[in-house]
């Protein structure tokens, strides 16, 4: 993508040269038509988990990369600059696999970590309910405890890789409120767990999207990620970080947009001069090349306060408003510059546009992000 990146390392700087790298040469040639089929990318997560891009901030004690939140953004970054939807599973399954990093038992992570670090397994996270999305306490998918563990009951929607991942991260009701929901790791082929049919969706459609059903389905007791009724601090702490992703992913579809967009208005000419040197579309350019290196900069500094150990929970939800705000504005700008061209399949500028808006709406919509930065404002 040609960004003049201020990277922490030398071995980030190699890092990120070598997700380029894999980036260009595996994913970016496939792209159009895994997308325009609605093909699921067989064998790509695995090729990016022995490459180590599945891995990249968990502790290397586990077999993770050890990398600062700051760079594993930045990789998550520009491998959505070539596959918006391979990169939103990625920060999925570290959405997914942040509980029982930061919330198991020593028994638990040696058992499931090194498969999910490994890319042996790819994971999901299970919140939202048809009926619970943004408040997620009102969840009613309920695990009844049993002699020797959980009995699974209800529905869960909106599952990133659902259908299709090794194991599912889920949230389910123990006992009654906020306090009464509990963390779960469930294997993707329980007994009595099914999906539905895949989300017809505007974007992203070579990554299913599914709702998940659970009839009679039962776990064992070690199953249980933290303690009873301690999911939705769970759900919680993990969804920070995943706002982060979210945002970086965002940037990445809009850096995409950028550089479609000026090398469109290099190439095309109107009136004998190339149209990037018309001054209003000039202008424009310079708008969205402002608009992404901003954005950028949000994620980047509440990376930076994560791997600091600083609270960044309202620096994260400013990242996630303004990068995927600036995502939907550029993206349509470029659309904009291409003129009819633009609105075509033959250019990619059109499923950028597509892509850029489902950031605005998961990972909590940017008005539940504004909710959370206006409370955090009433309470300094």
């Amino acid at each position: 993508m040609g960004v003049d990146r201020l990277l922490p390392s030398d071995d980030a700087a190699d890092l990120l040269a070598l997700t380029c790298e894999i980036a260009d040469k595996i994913l970016d040639p496939i792209v159009d038509e895994h997308e325009r089929t609605e093909r699921y990318p067989e064998g790509v997560f695995a090729q990016l988990g022995a490459a180590g891009l599945l891995s990249l901030p968990q502790p290397e004690e586990w077999g993770g990369g050890g990398q600062p939140y700051e760079v594993y953004l930045q990789v998550l970054e520009e491998l959505a600059a070539r596959w918006a939807a391979v990169a939103v599973a990625v920060s999925v399954h570290s959405l997914s696999s942040h509980p029982l990093l930061s919330f198991g038992t020593a028994e638990q992570k040696q058992r499931w970590l090194p498969g999910m670090l490994s890319g042996e397994q790819i994971g999901a996270y299970s919140l939202s309910e048809p009926q619970a999305g943004s408040d997620a306490a009102a969840l009613r998918c309920a695990a009844t405890p049993t002699g020797d563990g959980y009995t699974l009951n209800g529905s869960k929607a909106w599952i990133t890789h659902g259908g299709v991942a090794d194991f599912y991260t889920l949230f389910a009701r123990t006992g009654e409120g906020s306090r009464g929901v509990s963390c779960f790791l469930v294997p993707g082929d329980l007994p009595g767990l099914s999906f539905g049919k895949p989300e017809e969706k505007m974007g992203l459609h070579a990554v299913p999207t599914t709702s998940a059903f659970y009839d009679q389905a039962h776990i064992g007791a070690d199953r249980l990620i933290g303690g009873e009724g301690q999911g939705l601090p769970i759900a919680f702490s993990a969804l920070d970080s995943g706002r982060l992703g979210i945002a970086a992913v965002a940037v990445g579809i809009a850096q995409a947009a950028l550089d479609e967009a000026v090398r469109y208005a290099n190439e095309r000419t109107t009136f004998g001069r190339k149209i990037i040197d018309h001054q209003g579309l000039g202008f424009l350019l310079a708008d969205m090349a402002a608009a992404v290196t901003s954005a950028r900069a949000t994620y980047l500094d509440a990376a930076r306060r994560k791997d600091r150990d600083l609270p960044y929970s309202q620096q994260a939800s400013v990242a996630k408003l303004v990068a995927t705000d600036a995502a939907m504005k550029v993206t349509t700008d470029a659309v904009q510059v291409f003129g009819g061209a633009g609105y075509t399949r033959d250019y990619r500028v059109e499923r950028l546009m597509r892509e850029a808006k489902i950031t605005q709406i998961f990972e909590g919509t940017n008005q539940i992000q504004r909710l959370v930065i206006a409370r955090g404002l009433t309470t300094r």
